[in-house]
């Protein structure tokens, strides 16, 4: 199974030349990029040749960077050699969303990017935080409703936002596993502590039931399974635990 690093992880971090010599000493084989990544995608290209890694996968934000701005967008993913594409985040419907009509909006959106990115060669889908899991003031839930009006889309899960969403991973994987192509493996810190982590810990030093939803997540043909910490105070320490824990599972 490859193994893939979400590089905003160590966007704290940078030289990028010093965080691409890491990941390929702990074993990463792939990176999944992000927007700092792109700035210069023929100097991230050639880094990343230089160390043996490759970013099949990649988030653009926000969604417009697959309206207005799909050809540079396009582009970056052309040169990085990607092959799947994901939005990562609803713009500010988060704050503004209770009205299901706004997120409906946006699937719309996302199914009409979904087919112009997949006439471009690149498959296409949505990254989840928590707040798609958070019902509105109908009692509709915004993933159900970014899943039914955007049918060709992919999801890529973040499991940990998920259950930051009070929501049961499982259950979700279990009843829409056919859409979900990629994952996040990440962890939640116990209630109080890692507080200079935003409440994160690294893989399998939290309180993720890990085993389980690996199974569950390869058992619908996640191929793709992505490291992430949002806020780590130490990315070396983060990135060598992530990948050990992923080889246990």
């Amino acid at each position: 199974m490859n193994t893939s690093f979400q590089l905003y992880s160590a966007r704290e971090f940078t030289p990028w030349v010093d965080i691409y010599e890491m990941l390929a000493n702990l074993g990463y084989n792939q990176v999944e990029g992000f927007g700092a990544n792109y700035v210069d995608a023929t100097e991230t290209k050639e880094q990343l040749d230089k160390n043996g890694l490759t970013m099949p996968t990649g988030h653009f934000f926000p969604i417009g960077s697959f309206e207005e701005e799909l050809n540079s967008t396009l582009k970056a993913a052309r040169v990085l050699q990607m092959e799947r594409i994901f939005c990562p985040a609803p713009e500010d419907l988060w704050r503004n969303g209770t009205d299901a009509a706004n997120w409906k909006s946006l699937a719309q959106r996302l199914e009409e990017a979904c087919k112009k990115v997949n006439d471009a060669g690149f498959r296409f889908g949505w990254h989840n935080h928590h707040w798609e899991f958070m019902p509105l003031q109908s009692g509709e839930i915004p993933m159900e409703i970014i899943l039914e009006n955007a049918p060709s889309i992919e999801w890529e899960m973040d499991v940990a936002w998920v259950v930051r969403g009070n929501a049961d991973p499982i259950s979700w994987i279990n009843q829409f596993g056919d859409r979900i192509t990629t994952a996040h493996v990440k962890d939640i810190a116990p209630a109080g502590e890692n507080v200079d982590e935003d409440g994160w810990a690294d893989p399998g030093h939290g309180t993720m039931d890990w085993k389980s939803c690996y199974s569950a997540l390869t058992n619908v043909g996640v191929d793709v399974f992505v490291m992430e910490h949002d806020n780590p105070s130490n990315v070396s320490r983060f990135a060598k635990r992530a990948i050990e824990t992923f080889k246990l599972l």
